[in-house]
C-alpha cells in the first residue's frame, strides 16, 4: 500500500559523503545522494546546491535541500549535491575557514563546482541557490560547464547591479522563485532589482515566504527545480 510523501520521508539514494579541497587550502564537507544503482555522471540530471546564510543557521542540510537530497533521486532520477560553505556545521561535519559574507565563499563555489565536472562527471549540472546561496551563485558560479541557475527566495543582499549585468550577456536560464511574502525581497522588489537582467525569469509564488514552510510551498519548490532539471518527470508523485 502506497504511503504519503511527508516532511521526514527518505526514499532510497545512493548517498556518499566526501570532502573537497578549495584553492585556499580548506576542505568542505558534502554529500551526494544519486539514484540507486547508477553512477554520478549516469543520471538524467543533477543540482548543486548553495546553502542560505550561516549566521543564521543555513547550511547543507536547510530543509528543502534536505529534501531534494531525500526524494529526487527516487522520484526524477536526479543527483543532488549538497555542501557546507567555509565555516559551516552540519549533521555531516563542519567545512573548515570562517564565514567571510560571501567574499571567500568564491573559492568554495568554484571548488565544489570542479569537483562536480572533474570527478563525479556529472552532466546536465544546474546551480540552485537558496537565499544567501543566490547571491553566491550570481557572484560566483560562472562556470561555462553548468546548465544555468535556479534562484531560491533571492535578497539581492551582496550581489550588485554589475553581477547582474553578467548574467544578462550571458546565454543560460536564470530563474528565479520569489515568494509573495518574502521578508527581504518581494516579487514587485524583485523585478525591479532585476531589470537590468531582462534575460531573467521571474515567477512569484502565492502565499508563500523567504523560508518555503510547509509542504505544499516544499512540493511547489522541488517541482519547480525538476521542471527545469529533467521536465519529463513531472507531476511528481506525492505517494511512494
Amino acid at each position: 500500500m502506497s504511503e504519503l510523501i511527508r516532511s521526514n520521508t527518505q526514499l532510497p539514494a545512493t548517498r556518499t559523503s566526501f570532502f573537497v579541497r578549495t584553492q585556499d587550502g580548506l576542505n568542505l564537507v558534502g554529500e551526494i545522494a544519486c539514484p540507486v544503482g547508477e553512477e554520478p555522471g549516469q543520471s538524467q540530471g543533477a543540482i548543486l546546491c548553495l546553502h542560505p546564510l550561516p549566521t543564521a543557521g543555513g547550511m547543507m542540510d536547510s530543509h528543502i535541500f534536505k529534501k531534494a537530497a531525500n526524494r529526487l533521486p527516487a522520484l526524477t532520477g536526479m543527483s543532488v549535491v549538497r555542501f557546507n560553505t567555509r565555516g559551516t556545521t552540519s549533521e555531516a561535519g563542519t567545512s573548515e575557514g570562517n564565514f567571510d559574507n560571501g567574499v571567500s565563499e568564491r573559492f568554495d563555489v568554484e571548488a565544489m563546482l570542479n569537483y562536480c565536472f572533474d570527478e563525479l562527471k556529472l552532466k546536465k549540472l544546474w546551480v540552485v541557490g537558496w537565499s544567501f546561496g543566490t547571491d553566491l551563485a550570481l557572484q560566483h558560479a560562472k562556470d561555462p560547464r553548468h546548465q544555468g541557475l535556479i534562484l531560491l527566495s533571492p535578497p539581492l543582499r551582496t550581489s550588485n547591479p554589475e553581477h547582474l549585468i553578467w548574467w544578462s550577456s550571458d546565454p543560460r536560464p536564470v530563474f528565479a522563485l520569489v515568494p509573495e511574502f518574502d521578508d527581504y525581497l518581494p516579487p514587485d522588489k524583485a523585478r525591479e532589482r532585476f531589470s537590468v537582467m531582462p534575460n531573467i525569469e521571474i515567477v512569484a509564488v502565492e502565499g508563500a515566504k523567504h523560508l518555503w514552510i510547509g509542504e505544499p510551498s516544499v512540493y511547489r519548490v522541488l517541482s519547480e527545480i525538476v521542471g527545469r532539471v529533467v521536465p519529463g518527470m513531472l507531476p511528481l508523485p506525492t505517494q511512494f
